[in-house]
């Protein structure tokens, strides 16, 4: 169980206590964690920046970063470019790429930069568990940051590094993250790291086909329970959405596992009929 608390201000101990909660409430268990301790500790995101930052040295030795001086105003101009990553964004254009010294030193004296990564222009083709064969065209991904402005290290370059270091083998994670795949693999080949199996499962959405919000606060573990959801009604309603039970039916996590298969999962959202939402209430 490792905390992704990398984003230092916006985390509290009381999230992370509630998400373990919710885990352990869903009958999920873990072998190691912050909570249990074990061989790849520290288990929280946040008190892992010496791994990051050696990361990046290598990186920068191998000249693959640059200091990145635009301001989201200027970010915000490339909104509209044609090329890029359906949920990463347009591909950033590379103004600060071939900076001179001297304008890097003039830009520095005002601003504080981030540091984005020199994304090779191959091509990156990878399987996925769900989604078969991908490939992506070097153009669409653009130079990212790994580092922010404020110091805090990005998703991309913070997972990558843990997952190599933790031996993490399988990463199964919604949809909406495949598109950060090719970058964490440029990473992993850079960096000499052994690169994981991926697994992108489809979101979750209503009846019309609108992927579920987080502003959805009734459909969050936190509201369900209030409301006295029993947790073997979800997990069934969850299995069967997946495809692994021919029909919604109180279940525990642990009976699951001799029906779990993502090849049985579908490749696009899953819409939820509001007759289950209601059966789950029952």
């Amino acid at each position: 169980m490792r905390v992704e608390d990398i984003d230092k201000p916006r985390s509290r101990a009381a999230f992370r206590e509630q998400q373990l909660d919710d885990l352990r409430w869903l009958g999920l268990d873990w072998d190691e964690g912050p909570d249990r301790g074990g061989p790849h500790a520290p288990y929280l995101q946040s008190l892992r920046d010496p791994l990051y930052e050696e990361a990046l040295t290598r990186l920068e030795t191998a000249g693959l970063l640059y200091p990145c001086y635009c301001s989201r105003a200027e970010l915000a101009q490339i909104a509209s470019a044609p090329h890029g990553l359906s949920s990463e964004g347009p591909a950033y254009p590379g103004w600060c790429r071939h900076l001179s010294e001297q304008e890097r030193a003039e830009r520095a004296r005002v601003k504080t930069p981030s540091l984005r990564f020199r994304m090779p222009d191959a091509p990156v083709d990878f399987r996925d568990g769900i989604y078969g064969d991908m490939h992506y065209e070097g153009e669409a991904l653009g130079d990212f940051v790994v580092k922010r402005a404020d110091g805090m290290y990005s998703y991309q370059l913070a997972v990558t590094v843990d997952d190599a270091a933790m031996g993490i083998t399988d990463v199964v994670r919604g949809a909406d993250l495949l598109d950060s795949t090719p970058r964490q693999l440029a990473l992993y080949k850079t960096l000499g790291l052994q690169a994981p199996r991926f697994a992108h499962v489809p979101l979750l959405g209503d009846a019309g086909g609108e992927r579920f919000s987080k502003r959805d606060k009734s459909l969050a573990l936190q509201g369900l329970r209030e409301r006295g959801v029993r947790v073997e009604r979800l997990v069934g309603l969850l299995a069967h959405l997946a495809g692994w039970l021919d029909r919604p039916e109180p279940v525990t996590a642990s009976e699951l596992v001799g029906h779990a298969d993502l090849a049985r999962l579908p490749r696009t959202l899953i819409p939820v009929p509001d007759a289950y939402l209601s059966w789950l209430n029952r």
